[in-house]
């Protein structure tokens, strides 16, 4: 039932997508933002999460002492694990593939390994630690809600009563809102300036609304992984603090202390994926092998043509 994806895979290829566009453009670069899937969960060892290098001109980091990223699919944390879990201070119930899920599951089923690291975060958010050099992570509200155990209200992890049940709160980073300042490059990165700004990550399905909405009224359908219907609360709005698992509706922190009312489906991407499939044995036993379909998948992206 796990999940895991190899981290020095992911920032080898994050390396050479940066390093593939033109250098003149990157040096006039003044901001660094990032995002990526949230709920999945790296850990890694201060000051010993990577090393940078220099390489035909270009410096860039590779991941030194960090694990694997345990993915929002990971499927080890079962009903019956769930259910003997604490319930949170939270309007979001937590479920297996959350970060805090887990962490919870390693402490009860292989310890040892949670030894190993004294740092945590999104992959996202190694990534931006590594940029800026930090000793301690950070992590935006967006991506601390899809951990679970995080009381939106008030912006604190649940510490007194994940602390009850042994869980190492050490390992939970501060949080600051979306679209703060993290810090600030700490090394020439393919070619973009040292010292420039680095935002704190955010989660995927907040930017890839953000970058689709030209007004807050408006309601945007996401086919990814999964499929979503959202649009934006109004101000002021706040969520219930506690879980209604019941609700087909759910409510995740986007910008300027906003919230996104979602309806989720977990088919998505993957309905085109199996279209694709029957599209290809339909011409394979049809003996319209010269007709080829490709199906092209992306982080949480997925088309076919």
């Amino acid at each position: 039932q796990g999940k895991e994806q190899d981290v020095c895979k992911i920032i080898r290829a994050l390396n050479d997508c940066l390093g593939a566009l033109p250098r003149e453009k990157l040096q006039k670069v003044s901001r660094i933002g990032v995002s990526g899937q949230m709920h999945g969960v790296v850990l890694w060892k201060s000051g010993q999460g990577c090393h940078w290098i220099n390489s035909e001109n270009q410096r860039f980091f590779e991941p030194g002492e960090v694990s694997h990223l345990i993915t929002w699919e990971d499927g080890r944390c079962s009903t019956e694990f769930l259910s003997s879990l604490p319930l949170p201070q939270s309007h979001l119930s937590v479920a297996s593939g959350f970060g805090c899920a887990t962490i919870f599951w390693y402490l009860k089923n292989r310890p040892d390994f949670l030894h190993e690291y004294d740092a945590a975060g999104t992959i996202q958010d190694y990534v931006v630690s590594m940029l800026c050099g930090m000793k301690t992570p950070v992590m935006s509200v967006q991506n601390a809600a899809s951990w679970g155990y995080f009381n939106t209200r008030t912006k604190t992890w649940n510490v007194d009563i994940l602390q009850e049940q042994g869980f190492p709160v050490s390992l939970l980073p501060p949080v600051l809102d979306a679209g703060c300042i993290a810090g600030k490059s700490s090394y020439d990165w393919c070619g973009i300036p040292q010292g420039t700004d680095v935002g704190v990550s955010l989660g995927d399905f907040q930017c890839s609304v953000f970058s689709s909405a030209t007004e807050s009224t408006d309601a945007v359908l996401n086919i990814s992984t999964s499929a979503q219907l959202t649009f934006c609360m109004p101000e002021g709005f706040q969520p219930e603090d506690h879980p209604t698992p019941a609700e087909a509706v759910t409510y995740f922190p986007y910008m300027s202390n906003r919230y996104l009312a979602v309806a989720a489906s977990l088919n998505g991407g993957n309905v085109f994926a199996s279209l694709v499939g029957m599209l290809v044995q339909w011409t394979a036993e049809l003996g319209l092998e010269h007709i080829r379909f490709y199906h092209i998948f992306q982080a949480d992206q997925c088309c076919f043509i």
